[in-house]
């Protein structure tokens, strides 16, 4: 039997479901894109901002999910992967310029004008991975409110944007069906991509790999598409049931934001996401402009959004994800390595 707190912890779920629906609708009505992810995401936004008391899915949910998105993109790896190489390594090289070039200017920019102390201003510039920046934040002092708001902002905004952006600078069609149905699907490949998606998970969760959601399934997926074992990613239902979970969960974040917060700390992270934005499409253009890749992958690999909303646009956009997703995860790695060297700096 579940508790009263229990109960009203999901009747506060039922409510944000609700909520993200209607949300969907709307989109779908007015063809907007990717309905399924902007519109829980901003209709949960919306409500949560007004005061509403939603609730997001539980965290062992909102994984199930993410690792939806890893073996979607390990089952998207072929065996051309070696003969991309050479591009994805000479794109590759450029994040770590990304990454000084945000510092520089994010790093001064929340100092002035949030009013961010040392740690704070740093973990908040740096585009890591969502809890891993917020747990690095909290253990050098930073303040784990106003990091969670700043790197939910930085979300936010990049997922929300990003979607016109490549549908009209980019001119991509992103009302494709983002995969093929369950009932199209052989039940062989069903069993073997949710046994990458279990057994990625706990292996990477044993080993302590970082963003064990995505690579350890993507790894698996990955070996199992190479080898022949499947032909097919997960179903269209799956994919596009991650894209409302996602969306909601990234809405929900906003709950019992108050007047200050928006004032000060969500308005300066909204501004830096965007500086960030037009640095991605700088670099996007850079890796256009040399050759290397069209705009539409040099965009997605360095668009500082999390990694599973990144595979998502990536899934749906019919881009390479080996490709975009070599990027993020030499992002996460590059930072997680300079945090200890910066901690001496921070203390």
């Amino acid at each position: 039997m579940l508790s009263s707190v229990d109960k009203k912890a999901w009747t506060r779920r039922l409510w944000t479901a609700l909520i993200g629906l209607i949300g969907t609708g709307v989109f779908w009505w007015l063809s907007m894109p990717l309905p399924f992810l902007l519109g829980p995401l901003a209709a949960c936004l919306i409500t949560a901002l007004m005061g509403a008391q939603l609730k997001g899915v539980p965290t062992n949910w909102l994984n199930a999910v993410r690792t939806i998105l890893g073996v979607a993109a390990g089952s998207s790896v072929s065996p051309s992967l070696m003969e991309q190489l050479p591009q994805t390594l000479a794109s590759a090289s450029l994040v770590p310029v990304f990454l000084a070039i945000s510092l520089l200017i994010g790093y001064p920019f929340f100092r002035r004008v949030a009013g961010f102390d040392k740690p704070t201003a740093y973990f908040a510039t740096v585009p890591g991975g969502f809890a891993e920046m917020i747990l690095l934040g909290s253990e050098k002092g930073g303040d784990i409110r106003a990091l969670s708001l700043v790197h939910a902002t930085r979300i936010l905004t990049l997922v929300s944007l990003l979607p016109f952006l490549i549908s009209f600078y980019v001119d991509v069609n992103l009302s494709a069906a983002p995969g093929v149905p369950f009932r199209d699907i052989p039940l062989k490949d069903i069993a073997i991509l949710a046994g990458c998606a279990y057994f990625g998970y706990i292996g990477a969760k044993r080993i302590g790999l970082f963003g064990t959601t995505i690579l350890g399934p993507m790894i698996l997926s990955a070996a199992a598409s190479l080898l022949g074992l499947i032909e097919n990613r997960p179903p269209t239902e799956a994919l596009i049931l991650a894209q409302f979970v996602i969306g909601m969960s990234v809405g929900a974040h906003y709950v019992g934001v108050t007047r200050d917060e928006l004032r000060r700390v969500v308005s300066a992270s909204a501004g830096y996401a965007l500086m960030l934005a037009v640095l991605t499409v700088l670099f996007g253009e850079i890796i256009y402009l040399m050759g290397i890749n069209d705009l539409l992958h040099g965009i997605l690999a360095f668009a500082p959004g999390g990694q599973p909303e990144m595979v998502m646009l990536a899934i749906l956009t019919g881009a390479d994800i080996t490709f975009v997703i070599f990027h993020h995860v030499l992002r996460l790695v590059l930072v997680m390595s300079l945090t200890p060297v910066l901690a001496r700096w921070l203390a």
